[in-house]
């Protein structure tokens, strides 16, 4: 894994602690249109679960970008990785991610 910040401490303003143990930890996760979530990284594979509908544009440490259209209860599976989170839509994103410790 790279060098980038732990999601709770590079991206503390949007992402919210719900819970944590020695199996998962459980963020909360809200942008607001324009809004990112800095270069951060979640060092273990997590599921995102959709709540309200986002689009947002991840962009990778070596600048690949990709857009994700989120919908309302959707779920998501997604590997270890580093990413900078931007919300590119007209609504407030609403994601609840929860990641699987080893």
């Amino acid at each position: 894994m790279d060098k980038a910040k732990d999601a709770m401490k590079a991206a503390s303003s949007v992402y919210k602690l719900l819970m944590e143990n020695e199996k998962v930890r459980v963020m909360d996760l809200r942008l607001r249109p324009g809004e990112r979530a800095p270069m951060h990284n979640h060092p273990s594979k997590h599921v995102v679960y959709v709540i309200s509908d986002a689009k947002l544009r991840l962009t990778s440490p070596d600048g690949k970008a990709q857009e994700l259209d989120l919908k309302a209860g959707q779920t998501v599976w997604m590997e270890a990785e580093s990413h900078e989170a931007a919300n590119i839509g007209r609504t407030d994103g609403h994601l609840l991610v929860v990641e699987v410790k080893k």
